[in-house]
């Protein structure tokens, strides 16, 4: 089935040839591909974007639809790995979801988000990543006394204030959009199977999980892993204002104005099979993630829709941004571990930046020379 994200009507993306060579080409036409287009193109740079399918088609309209700040690490913990950068990172992504919301604010549902404990242990895990927040001065809010579907389910829980729902099919094409008028090439359906095909000085390649044969000895270090979804018949009750996930990250949902519930995850049901490029449901995740819905909501529901997309995952959370080892001409931008919709779009605007103007030194920590 088609993804929920990807089946809303939308204006196609109107492709304008330049008028001269690119002074950068992107292959990617997801979020970090799309964002990094549209601030090059803002900077003074004549940009042609790429992508084999259509703009948001791979894991930008294919995800669970949760913008959050930070990264796939627990704060308490990137602090401990990180160090004072932490702090800067988390900043850095706060100001991205602010600025994604500016550019396409009927894209989001600004809520916050909801991160649970199902037991004692994890109970424990979140408390230490809230005091670790609040003690940087990060907002956030301790919940004991959960309600309704959550009470007696899970332990507590973090209130991230400024977190959100989003459509990232809908914001990926509305950015696509407001990238072509500031003068971007968007040439969809075509895959770039060598980077000799590429006319430009520069190459951004943004295709994050999806493999593209462009990276070299780093093509495979960021790792393809399969994250699937369902979404529900509409219902009457709205059991879930937030987005809401729990059991380590394994588990994600939240529930659509419409009345849907939108849940993904379980990947551990199966994990030998779920590092994978390729795009399909299984039954044994499926399977799972529809008891978990019929649990949370008190009776079985009727699934409208299911469909896989891939993100990649990297062994220390963080993002593959920078320069290509062994080139100067080919930057990368992607491994963000799940946590793509906030990390694409701000880590495109970086390798922009870094581009035209001055690298973000934060820009050391994600250099994808670290993983050869």
């Amino acid at each position: 089935m088609a993804s929920y994200w990807l089946a809303e009507e939308s204006t196609a993306v109107e492709r304008r040839p330049l008028r001269r060579t690119p002074d950068l080409e992107i292959v990617g036409g997801g979020v970090t591909g799309v964002s990094c287009a549209l601030a090059a193109a803002r900077a003074g740079l004549v940009v042609r974007l790429h992508d084999a399918r259509g703009i948001a088609e791979g894991a930008s309209g294919r995800n669970g639809g949760f913008a959050l700040r930070g990264g796939a690490l627990a704060y308490d913990q990137a602090r401990e790995y990180m160090g004072a950068d932490a702090l800067d990172y988390w900043r850095l992504t706060e100001g991205a979801l602010d600025r994604m919301v500016e550019l396409v604010p009927d894209a989001f549902r600004r809520d916050g988000s909801l991160r649970l404990a199902l037991d004692a242990e994890e109970r424990d895990e979140i408390r230490a990543e809230y005091e670790a927040l609040r003690a940087d001065g990060l907002d956030a809010e301790w919940r004991e006394e959960l309600e309704g579907p959550l009470a007696g389910r899970f332990t507590a829980a973090i209130l991230h204030p400024g977190d959100a729902a989003l459509q990232p099919a809908r914001f990926v094409r509305s950015l696509a959009h407001l990238a072509v008028e500031a003068g971007v090439e968007v040439v969809e359906h075509h895959r770039i199977g060598s980077i000799d095909e590429l006319e430009a000085e520069r190459i951004v390649v943004a295709t994050d999980g999806y493999p593209s044969g462009l990276l070299g000895a780093l093509e495979g270090a960021i790792i393809p892993t399969r994250g699937q979804m369902i979404a529900t018949e509409p219902i009457e009750e709205r059991l879930f204002e937030l987005p809401h996930y729990g059991r380590h990250g394994f588990d994600y949902w939240h529930q659509t104005p419409d009345g849907r519930i939108l849940a993904g995850g379980f990947r551990d049901a199966a994990l030998d099979s779920e590092f994978t490029d390729e795009e399909v449901t299984t039954r044994v995740v499926q399977s799972a993630l529809e008891s978990f819905v019929a649990d949370i909501a008190g009776r079985p529901l009727r699934i409208e829709q299911r469909w896989a997309g891939i993100f990649g995952l990297v062994l220390d959370f963080l993002p593959v941004v920078g320069p290509l080892p062994g080139s100067d001409r080919v930057w990368i931008a992607g491994g963000y571990s799940g946590h793509g919709n906030v990390l694409g779009f701000l880590c495109g605007e970086l390798v922009a930046a870094a581009i035209t103007a001055e690298p973000h030194p934060l820009l050391a920590r994600f250099d994808p020379a670290r993983l050869l």
